[in-house]
């Protein structure tokens, strides 16, 4: 066998990553199979449609009631009305422990946790629809989701073809009709805010009815080649949606766009402006620079698998995360630009849930080398932060920096559970992307001037908020662990849960780490000094447990009680045998009651976890039951099991996104870690994947790796510096002789490589061929 032919990225991914080198007969090859989604009919429904978006504006196709429709949605269209029961004056941080402990925990109930599930606002909110009556076209031939370039293509058997995307980076919206043989025009059909009827209110689950918000009807005006909505919210908050078309003989071209502006004094551009402007150019122009976007998008990392539905879900997972993350957009949220289109708000209002959800959701920027999406995110938390500190204050009492573990768009308060909307260490877990972004990009200045500010300001509440218990160590004077008894009196502890420790003690941890890097060294020594006041986690033969004298019973979605081990490394293999035993005693308790209470993202999460371990069998199943049953046809992830083969006694259907990209991490974290200081290739793979590969995969300390895997063993590595420094590789050659390629200073320390780099400087190690 030859051994280009033994290269883990054929010249058809090759070809699909625009990558130069390949000759022209390869450039015309078709794209692999991972990177077209094909579907059989129309999807039916609004939360199947096929997704297009660019974190700023988002579109799902489907058809309603025999119309062709497409659900527009722009991220920034919220009510943002302020919660009418949130009084930090008369209801703070301790008003609810007083409460607690006279077991009067009804009323905090009905303060904080009742009106998030039965008040409309605030809330993200729909756009509208453009529709087109397709009855004329006859039956549809071929329906296409094309990832690579990020559009999608409709074929009617008469000959009539649409292709339609989102622009990678303008606000606007496209679609061409080819070959028609009959008129089609497009219509604009409002959200119903208004109408006839019930509007009893119903759970979050299922979304409050539209028409609850009290919004007056919005206008619909008309010409020749366009169409506009013009609609009121709240405070005066406005938006249009508008679409504009040409006609040329049996071909019409459009496009559309949502504008929106708070206030009388925004004097932002109209959707209406937005698309008239659009056509002093063609379409094509537009697409050759949204190509140019996805093709870099694509081009950034990648991963080739022998099993299908995983490589197949990883890529609809990583192009989701491209329609959904930018900077300069609003971070991603529970459904994104993907807002429910069934006449109710979107399931959970479609906020911002930061005990969980957006920390999900940007897992795989990370080994995925896309922290310029994460960015985005980074870039919301600093601008709100003074927000932030604000609702520190006046809830807490105390100096430092926390967030409301749910917020609106502008970063304000929502209530719900409040053990963890209102949950004391929801900042601590968002300080660990500062981390990670740190880690991964190995910016001085992103180190100086954003991550360590952050975490510093988080160690400096946890610090004046802990009392000393009876055993002389600090503790915070109420903790929780996401979602354990859900919203009960009981989901309170009066003793550290293992969730809040893990990340006070890996917010001290990393403080000093960040402090000593800088040197601060008196600040550093503060935050060791602290650390040692907060007691150990509480362990049994189960592993970690929830809290002192409370394991883990039942089956539960949220694996908050495992903190330490993932995402926050506190509790790792590579620290020793003790080590090892707590995390094989987790996993074997979590294993051993069950996925029955489970959501989708549980499966996902738990593959992370499985991997950290290295059980790549055990995490490739979790990925595959994730795939296989918590997902629609357009690959969304639905928090209950389609599937029906008892996966999960969750069997409803809101969506959700942070399922997909923890997925997507997982698929990562199967294939390169880094987080212990040390770069481990192919970690966590199952036995029988002899073949397989990546391209580009990120790891701490700024490096750019690609690896090949063939027929058992690893062939090939390529290692880019970024930003130069020591990569400490563990050494994946079984044989000692390597061939090496590229200006390097390389000597082994055990199984370990370690090799210095300069900055944009490659090397490339192979295993040296016998004669």
């Amino acid at each position: 066998m030859e051994y280009r032919k033994l290269l883990g990225f054929t010249s058809t991914l090759c070809c699909m990553l625009l990558m130069t080198g390949c000759n022209d007969r390869e450039k015309q090859q078709l794209p692999p199979y991972y990177m077209e989604r094909s579907f059989s009919d129309l999807a039916q429904t609004w939360d199947e449609g096929i997704p297009l978006g660019n974190a700023t504006l988002g579109a799902l196709i489907w058809q309603k009631e025999g119309k062709l429709r497409f659900s527009l949605d722009r991220a920034d269209l919220w009510d943002l009305r302020k919660m009418e029961n949130i009084d930090f004056e008369k209801y703070d941080f301790n008003w609810v422990k007083k409460q607690w402990e006279n077991n009067q925990y009804g009323a905090v109930q009905r303060q904080y946790d009742v009106p998030y599930d039965t008040l409309a606002g605030p809330s993200k909110i729909p756009g509208a629809a453009l529709e087109f009556d397709i009855s004329g076209l006859g039956e549809i031939e071929s329906i296409k989701l094309d990832l690579q370039k990020a559009y999608c293509v409709i074929q009617w058997k008469n000959g009539t073809k649409l292709r339609t995307f989102v622009h990678a980076t303008e606000p606007i919206g496209w679609y061409s009709f080819e070959n028609l043989k009959t008129e089609l025009l497009p219509t604009i059909v409002p959200p119903p805010y208004v109408g006839a009827g019930s509007t009893e209110a119903l759970d979050p689950v299922s979304g409050q009815d539209l028409r609850r918000l009290g919004y007056s009807a919005g206008k619909l005006s008309q010409n020749e080649n366009s169409v506009t909505y013009d609609q009121e919210g709240w405070d005066g908050f406005q938006f249009q949606v508008n679409t504009r078309w040409k006609n040329s003989g049996d071909h019409i071209v459009g496009n559309w766009s949502i504008s929106s502006k708070r206030n009388i004094q925004d004097f932002s551009v109209t959707a209406s402006e937005v698309t008239e402007m659009a056509f002093t150019k063609e379409m094509d122009d537009y697409e050759e620079g949204h190509l140019t976007w996805w093709n870099s998008f694509w081009n950034a990392s990648a991963i080739t698998l022998p099993d299908t539905l995983l490589q197949q879900q990883y890529y609809m997972d990583m192009y989701k995360l491209g329609a959904a993350a930018r900077q300069g957009a609003p971070p991603i949220s529970l459904q994104s630009v993907w807002t429910a289109d069934n006449g109710k708000l979107p399931p959970w209002k479609g906020d911002f849930h930061h005990d969980l959800n957006t920390q999900l959701s940007y897992w795989p920027t990370y080994s995925g080398n896309h922290l310029n999406l994460e960015q985005g995110f980074i870039d919301w938390l600093n601008q709100h932060k003074p927000t932030f500190e604000k609702y520190t204050r006046e809830y807490y009492g105390v100096n430092g920096l926390n967030v409301p573990g749910v917020t609106t768009l502008d970063g304000d308060p929502m209530g719900g559970w409040i053990q963890y909307s209102f949950g004391p260490t929801i900042s601590a877990w968002l300080g660990h992307h500062f981390y990670l972004h740190w880690r991964y990009s190995m910016d001085r200045e992103f180190l100086k001037n954003d991550a360590y500010p952050w975490i510093r300001n988080v160690a400096i509440f946890l610090k004046e908020l802990s009392v000393k218990g009876d055993d002389g160590k600090r503790k915070l004077p109420l903790s929780s662990s996401p979602e354990i008894h859900n919203n009960d009196a009981k989901a309170w502890f009066d003793q550290m849960t293992n969730y809040d420790l893990s990340l006070v003690r890996w917010t001290f941890t990393t403080a000093s780490e960040l402090a000593l890097e800088l040197g601060y060294q008196d600040e550093a020594e503060e935050w060791r000094a602290t650390l040692e006041e907060w007691p150990y986690y509480s362990i049994d033969e189960t592993g970690l447990m929830i809290a002192p004298g409370e394991k883990l019973e039942e089956s539960h979605r949220h694996f908050s009680q495992i903190m330490a081990i993932h995402p926050l490394s506190l509790i790792d293999p590579s620290n020793g045998e003790k080590d090892r035993e707590i995390i094989n005693n987790t996993i074997a308790h979590l294993d051993k009651i069950g996925t029955t209470k489970w959501t989708g993202y549980s499966f996902a999460w738990l593959a992370n976890l499985k991997a950290r371990a290295g059980d790549g069998k055990g995490a490739a199943k979790a990925l595959k039951d994730f795939a296989s049953s918590f997902v629609l046809p357009n690959s969304f992830h639905v928090n209950g099991d389609q599937s029906g083969t008892g996966k999960s006694d969750f069997t409803y259907r809101p969506f959700t996104l942070e399922g997909n990209f923890a997925f997507a991490a997982g698929m990562q974290e199967m294939l390169i870690q880094s987080n212990t200081g040390s770069v481990r290739l192919f970690p966590a793979i199952p036995e029988e994947w002899e073949t397989v590969g990546f391209k580009k995969l990120r790891t701490e300390g700024a490096f750019l790796v690609s690896a090949e895997r063939v027929e058992g063993k690893v062939e090939k590595v390529i290692i880019y510096s970024e930003v130069g420094g020591e990569i400490r590789l563990i050494n994946p050659f079984p044989e000692r002789n390597i061939d090496i390629e590229g200006d390097h200073d390389i000597h082994r320390d055990d199984n370990t490589l370690v090799i210095s780099l300069q900055p944009d400087v490659e090397i490339t190690l192979a295993l040296k061929k016998t004669p």
